[in-house]
């Protein structure tokens, strides 16, 4: 175990005996976009590089090699549209569409590779992709010399980290919230093998079972993320927000200048998370779209069993400022708007937000 509370009997193992396949890593995100202008000028100021640009679609990625983090498509409205995990191999993603009734595609030459398209029981599209291109590795954030206890490395010499963007490295994970929250989960835990974490209970609620998961991928005895996708219950089905490795903490602080001085919205941080251990900063796009940059994450094995723990807002992060109200989703906005008709509507519909869920959501909130 990575924390003192475990699983009881009879709860949700976090994880299913024989699922289809074991996927290896989140591969990027899409989204639909209305301005790629100024989605671009964000995405460069966040971090990223550009490797495909048309009136049409751009294409993020990071310092490590590896496929798009990011795709962008120009529609007629900002939406989510949906996530891309990568196969080991082509086989899975051949044996995932023949267990599913689907077919493999071939994905658009700008990516290259295969993929099989399924759905999610919220509706929506979740992809399985392999042998797509893979780009080389780019020069990285300059490194520091630090002065940490003895000896002192760093001699006649200042420390001077520049203000200017915190260049991603990699796509770490994705947020979700869902209202069947159970039936998701046990869906990407049998259909991508993926395997629980860490579970969030609301106070007081624990024997109805979890409310959020942070959902590792299994490689056996190479250790991964400690969270590539977490899910929550809400009273609709959403993006939450992504997150964005970044080399350390003088990246993170120095870009959230750089980005502080380019007029763009922080939301949370700088703080350090319990789940998962990163040390985080969120900010918003031009969108609204909330987006984290990370370090210093988590690494687990397949070894570990998910821990256990009640969800508040004051038990989000070791250190740092309290959750703001923006993060957390209750200031004034028209993103807070529509999740406030979303609730009303939950609760006059056949799914797991029921009165006594929102009592604890709103406890968490007020924590």
């Amino acid at each position: 175990m990575h924390v003192d509370q475990g699983g009881l009997t009879g709860e949700h193992p976090g994880r299913v005996a024989d699922p289809i396949i074991k996927v290896h890593d989140i591969a990027w995100l899409e989204f639909t976009k209305p301005d790629l202008v100024k989605a671009e000028a964000f995405a460069l100021a966040f971090g990223f590089s550009v490797t495909l640009r048309t009136p049409e679609e751009i294409h993020l990625r990071g310092t490590q090699a590896g496929g798009p983090a990011v795709i962008i498509r120009r529609g007629k409205r900002t939406r989510f549209v949906g996530t891309a995990f990568a196969a080991a191999a082509d086989a899975d993603v051949m044996k995932l569409a023949d267990a599913t009734g689907h077919r493999v595609h071939r994905l658009p030459d700008a990516l290259g590779g295969i993929a099989v398209t399924l759905t999610d029981p919220s509706g929506q599209p979740v992809q399985v992709v392999s042998g797509y291109d893979v780009h080389a590795a780019l020069p990285g954030q300059r490194t520091h010399i630090y002065n940490f206890g003895v000896p002192r490395h760093r001699v006649n010499a200042t420390q001077r980290p520049p203000h200017e963007p915190a260049l991603i490295q990699r796509l770490g994970h994705v947020v979700l919230q869902r209202t069947d929250y159970l039936e998701n989960l046990d869906w990407y835990l049998r259909h991508l093998g993926l395997i629980v974490s860490d579970f969030l209970y609301y106070a007081g609620q624990r024997e109805r079972g979890p409310v959020m998961s942070f959902i590792r991928c299994d490689r056996g005895n190479t250790p991964t993320d400690h969270h590539t996708l977490a899910m929550t219950l809400g009273p609709s089905n959403r993006y939450v927000h992504s997150a964005y490795q970044v080399s350390d903490l003088d990246a993170i602080a120095a870009g959230g200048e750089h980005l502080t001085e380019r007029g763009y919205r922080h939301s949370w941080g700088i703080g350090r998370h319990i789940q998962g251990s990163q040390i985080f900063d969120y900010w918003r796009d031009p969108d609204g779209f909330l987006v984290e940059h990370f370090s210093d994450g988590d690494m687990f094995d397949s070894s570990l069993e998910p821990g256990w723990a009640p969800m508040t807002a004051s038990g989000l992060a070791q250190w740092g400022p309290p959750a703001s109200r923006d993060f957390l989703g209750v200031a004034p906005s028209r993103a807070s708007l529509h999740e406030l008709r979303s609730i009303l509507s939950s609760l006059r519909k056949d799914n797991e937000f029921d009165a006594e869920r929102l009592r604890g959501l709103m406890k968490v909130a007020a924590s």
